[in-house]
């Protein structure tokens, strides 16, 4: 069973990328291939004034590189219980990072979070999901609540929820106050095509892409006001 499950997943991720051209397979290849995770992620015009927003900070990676990188502030935003807790422990002596255990969207709820390492998600489950009550916080409110005047970086990785986040960032108007835009957009929910080209046709009006790599990572700069 093993050794046919080690011949299918490789026959699986051809047939997609090789056969039915399918964006992300293609896209994480090429992500790979340009080593886009060392020469681009990370790669913004930051500095100790700077503020970064890191929404899904999973164990605070992100946060940590930007950090060391910049010494810039990073607000850190993990619904999940035990990742907080992580993050809390590893910046309890990082005057620099600020945890806060909720995540970002487009009203105040609570919700049932599917537990699964680095993919749980309020957006996908599967019968042997475990779950944990987390809470999702108005953005428009912690943005108010924070403080927050223009936010340097914003990095969206929060396994379907980018979807609602960045059109409520987009009708309040708090994307105008963004300069950089980092987001992964999640394939599995419903009419994730059409969603995604949608946000990123409304965020065109405000910012200009910097590269992208569909269904992997993206990053946008905001427009120069004349």
């Amino acid at each position: 069973m093993m050794l046919a499950n080690l011949l299918v997943k490789p026959a699986v991720k051809f047939y997609k990328r090789q056969i039915l051209k399918d964006p992300f397979h293609l896209a994480i290849r090429q992500w790979k291939r340009d080593r886009a995770n060392q020469t681009l992620r990370y790669n913004y015009p930051l500095d100790e004034s700077s503020t970064v927003l890191d929404v899904g900070g999973y164990r605070g990676d992100f946060a940590e590189e930007m950090v060391n990188r910049y010494g810039c502030k990073v607000i850190v935003f993990e619904p999940m219980p035990s990742f907080y807790q992580q993050c809390c422990n590893r910046f309890k002596d990082q005057p620099k990072v600020i945890v806060k255990n909720y995540g970002l969207g487009s009203c105040d709820e609570t919700l049932q979070l599917s537990e699964s390492d680095d993919a749980s998600s309020f957006h996908r489950t599967s019968s042997a999901s475990k779950f944990v009550e987390a809470r999702i916080r108005d953005a428009e409110i912690v943005w108010a609540e924070l403080g927050l005047t223009d936010v340097d970086l914003i990095k969206v990785n929060i396994e379907g929820g980018e979807y609602p986040l960045l059109n409520h960032l987009m009708n309040s108007g708090l994307i105008e106050r963004i300069n950089h835009v980092q987001v992964q957009f999640h394939d599995f929910v419903d009419d994730a095509t059409s969603r995604r080209n949608e946000i990123r046709s409304r965020l065109a009006d405000t910012h200009d892409e910097q590269w992208c790599y569909t269904f992997v990572w993206e990053s946008w700069k905001r427009k120069i006001s004349d």
